[in-house]
């Protein structure tokens, strides 16, 4: 297993990281604890140290795995997890104030629920969404205090942020001027290519490590999500793909799939080995939720890249789009609705 340094921090992990969000069940169809435990023993037992969960992943039920996991066991592994919004909106919105997304005390009440949640303090603790506009809320400033009350007191040893979905520059200021910031966590794959752009530069910049989340598209990168093969029904990805996103998508895996096997075995190996490939990544989380997938995402942690002539022909791959489903309920909807109406004045023109 290829290790990387993670940023400013100095930590050593792995290449490959264990994607905890499939083993907290709920949106997961399928989803099983034991297998989830033998997936998380596998990728332990191949050299995986990096973890990547959140408070959210089925209520806590994430952490609660890798904590009693790693509790009977002497791997040492660097565990991240994530503060959700408050709100819980996601993505982070424009234009609603900190005070409903991250306020000072909803962070410090999630980081100790994390901590006792793992049995551990919280090696990496990430805001679950981001905008830069936050860094410009007149709160910024107290929720900021309380999270160097958390890094000064042991319950975290390094703060980073979790980027929205498929907006790669909306961190831009927060990598380039907010000295808290160990990591940044962003969608990075054959499709979205974007953060290399400008965000993985800005990052070299400031000795801040990348997360490089999404590699396999929610599966459409394995070549495995198609007509005759969808997510099963319950499964949250029925949504992202639903049949005519699924007909575009066989499309364009078939142009290039052949590509990528010129260098890699599956589809799957080589959208991984894309993402390892780029000099600024630091660790890649591929979902993992069977013993076979843990062997197979940390084997390509080999040191072998792809070639810059094949980097270069994935360049005209790209396929930037956004399917994720929004989370705003009917009900959030209307409180938003309802407070709009307050600060305009009530009535029902709006």
């Amino acid at each position: 297993m290829e290790l990387r340094s993670f940023g400013k921090t100095g930590w050593q992990v792995s290449a490959i990281g264990f994607g905890a969000w499939g083993i907290g069940g709920a949106m997961w169809a399928g989803s099983d604890d034991e297998a989830s435990l033998q997936a998380l023993g596998e990728a332990l037992a191949h050299g995986c140290t990096f973890i990547d969960t959140a408070l959210s992943y089925g209520q806590g039920h994430s952490e609660r795995l890798i904590g009693g996991a790693l509790a009977a066991r002497d791997d040492a592994a660097t565990v991240a997890t994530k503060v959700p919004p408050r709100n819980r909106l996601w993505p982070a919105r424009a234009g609603i104030p900190l005070r409903d997304v991250f306020p000072a005390d909803h962070v410090e009440r999630c980081a100790a629920e994390s901590v006792a949640n793992l049995g551990r303090p919280v090696d990496l603790l990430q805001l679950h969404v981001w905008r830069d506009d936050f860094l410009h809320d007149p709160d910024w400033p107290v929720t900021e205090r309380a999270i160097s009350r958390l890094l000064g007191a042991g319950t975290v040893r390094a703060f980073g942020i979790s980027i929205n979905d498929h907006e790669p520059d909306s961190a831009l200021e927060a990598v380039s001027h907010l000295d808290l910031v160990s990591s940044v966590q962003v969608i990075y794959n054959i499709w979205d290519q974007r953060p290399a752009e400008r965000l993985f530069p800005a990052c070299r910049r400031r000795n801040v490590a990348v997360i490089a989340r999404v590699p396999l598209d929610e599966g459409g990168l394995t070549g495995k999500i198609t007509a005759l093969t969808p997510p099963p029904a319950g499964d949250w990805r029925t949504r992202y793909f639903t049949p005519p996103r699924i007909v575009e998508l066989e499309r364009r895996v078939r142009q290039l799939e052949p590509v990528v096997r010129r260098e890699a075995s599956t589809l799957a190996e080589g959208a991984l080995r894309f993402c390892l490939s780029h000099q600024d990544v630091s660790v890649v989380i591929p979902g993992m939720r069977t013993p076979a997938h843990a062997r197979a995402n940390c084997a390509v942690a080999d040191g072998r890249l792809l070639s810059p002539a094949l980097l270069a022909e994935l360049r005209g791959h790209a396929w930037p789009r956004n399917w994720y489903p929004s989370s705003a309920t009917p009900g959030t909807a209307q409180r938003l609705l309802s407070r709009l109406r307050r600060v305009v004045g009530g009535g029902g023109g709006v």
